[in-house]
This record gives C-alpha cells, structure tokens and sequence, in this order.
C-alpha cells in the first residue's frame, strides 16, 4: 500500500506571459508516464505512491518546465504521509455516491 499522497500544483514562468496550460499539461504527462495512481482536480493534481517515488516525479515535472523554456518553475507541495499506509479512496469515499 502507498504510504503517502502529494498534491502539486506547478506554476512555470512563460517566456513572454505565455498561457500556461500547455505547460501544466506537459507536467501532467510526466505523471502519466510514471505509472503512479493520480487524480486531476481544477487547481493541483494529487499523486498517490511511496514518497521517494513521488519526489521523483515532481522533480522530472520541474525539469520539463525548464525544457520547455521557463526559467524558473514554483511547485506548491502538499504532502501526507503515513507509514502504515494511505489511499485517495480512504480520504474520499464518503464524499461519493
């Protein structure tokens, strides 16, 4: 079982005040490629796996921000870890019908 949800919301500086979607969208195909279990939601993406691997992952969405052509990338973290072990599902079942 994973022992740890992170929640990034990545925020890459544009070349001339760019929209930043293709950007965003580009970090969410880092996720992707990943394998790690994630959920898209309207302001940050949450990720669910071992935080060593998650670390991981927001570090190749950074490096692809600069790739890209940003100069500097801000990623706003949010990070529960629990050793014993936690799932998106556990923290949001009861909110489904």
């Amino acid at each position: 079982m994973a022992n740890s949800l992170v929640s990034i919301q990545i925020i890459p500086k544009t070349k001339n005040g760019e929209n930043v979607i293709p950007y965003v969208d580009r970090a969410i195909e880092v996720i992707q490629a990943s394998g790690v279990k994630y959920q898209v939601g309207p302001l940050e993406t949450t990720m669910e796996g071992e935080l060593s691997e998650l670390m991981q992952v927001i570090e190749r969405m950074n490096e692809a921000m600069i790739e890209l052509g940003s100069s500097n990338v801000i990623s706003q973290v949010k990070i529960l870890y629990m050793p014993s072990g936690i799932t998106m599902d556990e923290l949001t079942v009861k909110y489904r019908s």
